[in-house]
C-alpha cells in the first residue's frame, strides 16, 4: 500500500512539474539511438544524458564534442534543453548533432520529466 502511495505521489509530482515521465520514456526512444540515461549510461554516438539538467554543456569526458559544444559556456537548464530540443542549431550553432528538433511541446515536456526522473 505504501509503495502504491509513493508511486502515485511521484507520478503526480512529475506531472505537476510539467510532463509525464512514463510518456517521456517512450518519447525518448527517438533519442536513445544516440544517447543513454541511467546509472550505467555512457557516451556513444552522442553524449550520455544522465544528470544533464544542471550540467555544464560539453563537459562529459566520455564523448568527443564539437568545438561549438565544447566551447558553449552555459549550464543545461530545463529552459535551455527545451530550446535545444526544439532547434539544436539555434541554441549551439555549429554543434554536430544531426537532429532537426521536436515540434511538440508536450513531447518536450514529457522528455524533460523523464530526464528529471532518472537523476
Amino acid at each position: 500500500m505504501a509503495a502504491l502511495a509513493l508511486m502515485l505521489s511521484w507520478s503526480t509530482a512529475t506531472h505537476a512539474a510539467g510532463g509525464d515521465a512514463v510518456a517521456g520514456r517512450a518519447a525518448f526512444a527517438k533519442c536513445a539511438s544516440c544517447h543513454q540515461v541511467g546509472p550505467s549510461a555512457r557516451g556513444g554516438f552522442g553524449p550520455q544524458l544522465q544528470g544533464v539538467i544542471g550540467r555544464r554543456a560539453g563537459s562529459t569526458n566520455d564523448f568527443k564534442y564539437s568545438s561549438a559544444m565544447a566551447n558553449a559556456n552555459f549550464v543545461w537548464t530545463e529552459e535551455r534543453l527545451r530550446a535545444f530540443m526544439k532547434s539544436p542549431g539555434d541554441v549551439v550553432p555549429g554543434n554536430k548533432m544531426r537532429f532537426w528538433g521536436i515540434g511538440s511541446e508536450r513531447q518536450i515536456d514529457d522528455i524533460l520529466a523523464y530526464l528529471r526522473s532518472t537523476r
